[in-house]
């Protein structure tokens, strides 16, 4: 019996429990799959009504230094050095470019003007037809046997009349076996390639490139020029500044447009105002009136406050080459008040030697003291004059070495 109505009851109770499941998913149960809709609705919904989070900040642009920025494009842009720039315009125009030496200082716009004349000459062209390298990383015989001989047998669609452009900035620093293979590659190439040397000394490149090249020499820039070029920039830049900060800047850079925007833009990036206090101490340089009082103390004789000022300012760290140069400029730059003309010529002299003597590495105090001392014996000997007794003096010193 038991074995008949077992299955039976336990099918039963199965279909029973089915029943009730299907019941209890119709009508809603927490345990249902029916609500998931619903509530997935409202999850979105309140999803929706979230307000959208904020954008992420983007991230700073770091701004172009100054000097790339500002850099001339164009030659009738370039500041300073007329005659040199109007000798490349006159090439410019014509068309016909030789090989070219460009030598002067350096930050004075020499890479800057080859590069617009050769923007001028090619146009479109530019990127293809322009080999720019640098002969301070890139100056050993390999370069040139690779890179420049390549470029120069390479294939570019010209202009009639146009050649392709080899520049190499601070030609001077190259080997001498690399210029003797750069003589040789010039000439094979001269059909289709120009080449423009940059460099601060033409005397360190050989003769035989010399010859083959025109030389263009490039000079300081005036102060004038260089001022002019940093109030343009300050007004487009929106710098705060005084006449004594710009006038600051101007006597630090001594002629080098480069070094004028480089600490223009460092001065205003950090103190955002350029004044005489903020300029020296970005270009950490000596103070010129601490130099100008050094100076005043030797026309006057007075050996000790200028040994006082020296070490005043060699406790703060300055270097012997540093406060040389400041003094000579300061020297170079003095009006009649301070010193007469022949006392100028004899502290200028008396400095020159003592930079000579620093450059060939006795860079100590004690040369400073010496030259100082001797500037203040000059001035002692003509009792701060300067005038006829100092014309005297000069005379009976040829006289003497005359005999």
């Amino acid at each position: 019996m038991s074995d008949t109505t077992g299955p039976a009851d336990v099918a039963a109770a199965g279909a029973e429990k089915a029943a009730a499941t299907t019941t209890m998913d119709v009508d809603g149960d927490a345990d249902g799959k029916a609500p998931a809709a619903p509530a997935a609705a409202a999850a979105a919904a309140a999803a929706a009504a979230k307000p959208a989070p904020a954008p992420a900040p983007a991230a700073p642009a770091f701004e172009l230094p100054w000097v790339e920025k500002y850099r001339p494009q164009v030659l009738r842009d370039v500041v300073g050095n007329e005659d040199a720039v109007a000798r490349l315009s006159v090439i410019a125009e014509e068309g016909n470019m030789p090989n070219l030496i460009l030598s002067g200082p350096p930050g004075i716009g020499k890479t800057t003007s080859v590069l617009a004349l050769a923007r001028a000459l090619l146009g479109p062209s530019f990127r293809d037809a322009v080999l720019e390298l640098n002969a301070s990383d890139d100056r050993g015989i390999d370069v040139v046997r690779s890179k420049i001989k390549m470029f120069a047998q390479k294939k570019v669609t010209l202009p009639p009349g146009r050649h392709k452009v080899v520049i190499l900035d601070e030609a001077d620093a190259m080997t001498g076996g690399a210029q003797q293979a750069l003589r040789r590659t010039m000439e094979l190439h001269s059909a289709t390639t120009r080449f423009a040397l940059a460099c601060n000394a033409s005397s360190k490149v050989i003769e035989p490139i010399q010859s083959r090249c025109a030389v263009v020499r490039f000079g300081r820039v005036t102060d004038e020029q260089v001022l002019r070029r940093l109030l343009a920039v300050a007004r487009k830049e929106g710098v705060a500044y005084d006449d004594a900060g710009m006038a600051a800047v101007v006597f630090c850079a001594d002629g080098d447009m480069r070094q004028a925007l480089n600490s223009l833009q460092a001065t205003h990036s950090g103190f955002g105002y350029v004044s005489e206090a903020h300029v020296f101490r970005v270009c950490d340089q000596p103070h010129p009136a601490l130099v100008a009082q050094m100076l005043r103390a030797c026309a006057a004789g007075d050996l000790d406050a200028a040994a006082k000022g020296l070490r005043s300012l060699w406790a703060k760290g300055f270097s012997a080459t540093d406060l040389v140069g400041t003094l000579f400029r300061v020297a170079r730059n003095a009006d009649a008040g301070l010193l007469g003309e022949y006392l100028k010529l004899e502290f200028l002299r008396e400095i020159g030697m003592c930079h000579m003597r620093l450059a060939d590495g006795v860079a100590s105090q004690l040369q400073l003291a010496g030259c100082l001392a001797k500037m203040c014996k000059l001035s002692a000997g003509q009792g701060g004059g300067g005038g006829a007794s100092g014309q005297q003096q000069q005379q009976q010193q040829q006289q003497q070495a005359a005999r």
